[in-house]
């Protein structure tokens, strides 16, 4: 990526962060919901896409780091009487480090092997936590009871999705970066050259970890009541996969493209023909796989570029 289309997705993602941090004065209600819905999305879509974008490694971890962030803020306030803020700021720690030690363990391994054992993380840590509870604090859930609002919740997020974008931005620009992408290209070039393949993908793997458990964290006052199978759900997973790879991962503010359209269906879908919710994902992905590979912006670029017209 060129450092003028670098400045260029600096700018388009300053806009569209502006224009979010307007929605609370013109939303409330039904819409501040989807609203909220749609910053969770964003922020563990775009982190997504910083690590599995380059490397091309399909993560399907982001519903145990997720789940984590929640339950640590769940866990500290209706167990051991600690503050909301003071949880939100262990979490994060905690999910960079089971992310880091995870990632020593498993990214040596490739392709199908990678994706089916991160499939497996979420389920397996659900299920060591409802063991715990069931055979020890005799408990499934935990409340977590706070005075923010959604609206709250919804200006944090925004701030973070800033923060992890301007990091994106960074990451993009720097020898990082470029490592990535050559490991996205071919991991045996990448290894010929001196790049130190598992300490770069470790690195971004763990911010990955970082984030989603943030995000878990502080979007835990909106479920007030929190339980494994909630937070911990393979769904969430599947659907950050989905969005982000249907905006495409080629730029950074590609994501939200595919994060709006897919967040708006599938509360349609919820609230009208709740049953058919994982039949729409199973949709969605092979016509993302068939039909859109490099995404809406991927294919839009594709479009311009055979009519001789400069990229995005």
């Amino acid at each position: 990526m060129s450092h003028g289309s670098d400045f260029k997705s600096l700018i388009w993602g300053a806009v569209l962060l502006l224009l979010a941090a307007c929605v609370p004065l013109v939303a409330n209600g039904y819409w501040m919901s989807i609203a909220l819905t749609i910053a969770m999305f964003t922020v563990l879509a775009t982190s997504w896409s910083l690590f599995s974008g380059p490397t091309h490694y399909i993560s399907l971890a982001t519903a145990a780091f997720f789940g984590v962030g929640g339950y640590l803020v769940g866990t500290g306030m209706s167990d051991y009487n600690m503050g909301f803020w003071p949880m939100v700021a262990i979490a994060p720690v905690v999910g960079a480090v089971l992310a880091f030690l995870i990632g020593i363990a498993t990214l040596r391994l490739s392709g199908v092997y990678f994706v089916i054992f991160t499939l497996g993380l979420a389920e397996m840590i659900r299920t060591l936590v409802s063991w715990i509870q069931n055979n020890f604090t005799g408990s499934r859930g935990l409340y977590v009871l706070t005075d923010l609002t959604e609206a709250d919740i919804y200006i944090y997020l925004v701030i973070l999705a800033a923060v992890v974008y301007l990091a994106g931005w960074w990451i993009n620009r720097s020898r990082l970066g470029f490592a990535l992408r050559i490991i996205g290209n071919d991991e045996t070039v990448a290894r010929h050259v001196g790049i130190n393949t598992a300490t770069s993908k470790v690195i971004l793997f763990t911010f990955s970890g970082f984030v989603a458990a943030l995000v878990g964290a502080l979007i835990a006052p909106r479920y007030t009541y929190i339980e494994p199978n909630g937070v911990f759900s393979p769904e969430l997973s599947f659907i950050v996969v989905i969005m982000a790879l249907l905006g495409g991962t080629g730029r950074l503010w590609g994501p939200i493209v595919g994060v709006i359209p897919f967040a708006l269906l599938q509360e349609y879908i919820n609230a009208n023909y709740s049953s058919y919710s994982t039949l729409v994902m199973g949709i969605a992905f092979l016509v993302i796989v068939y039909f859109l590979p490099r995404g809406v912006v991927g294919r839009i670029e594709q479009l311009l570029a055979k009519r001789g017209r400069s990229t995005w």
